[in-house]
């Protein structure tokens, strides 16, 4: 198989351009042949009210990316403004080298593995407002 290849577990549910595609009952493979088709597995998707974070807030722009809601170069320019502000905040070397890597993605234009990378911060960002409460 060429181009994107997507592994399937059981049940497991996709959007393709706009499409929402449910795996059966086994697992299997899809080969993805369209260049540049906006494909998001949906265990990764965000709830909008899970936007309410910075980090929920930039994995949801790269989820409206992903799902055609949004315009490529916009989202684009808001994802990379939103990588900036978190590179603020997130002090810590892991911080950075996973923002560093969703930066090269978003400039490439990766925005499936930039999400994939922004969705690694929110346990330290929960982390980091549990630490502002006490």
């Amino acid at each position: 198989m060429s181009g994107l290849v997507l592994k399937l577990a059981p049940n497991e549910r996709v959007l393709i351009n706009g499409a929402v595609i449910e795996n059966g009952d086994r697992r299997s493979k899809i080969a993805i042949r369209t260049p540049n088709a906006h494909v998001l597995r949906l265990k990764d998707a965000i709830h909008p009210d899970r936007a309410n974070t910075p980090v929920g807030r930039a994995c949801y722009i790269a989820q409206l990316i992903l799902s055609g809601d949004a315009e490529l170069a916009e989202g684009k320019r808001q994802l990379l403004l939103a990588v900036t502000q978190l590179a603020v905040v997130f002090e810590d070397a892991s911080s950075q080298t996973i923002l560093h890597e969703a930066r090269a993605n978003i400039e490439a234009g990766a925005i499936y593995p930039a999400l994939r990378r922004l969705r690694d911060l929110l346990p330290e960002e929960d982390r980091l407002i549990q630490l502002r409460r006490q």
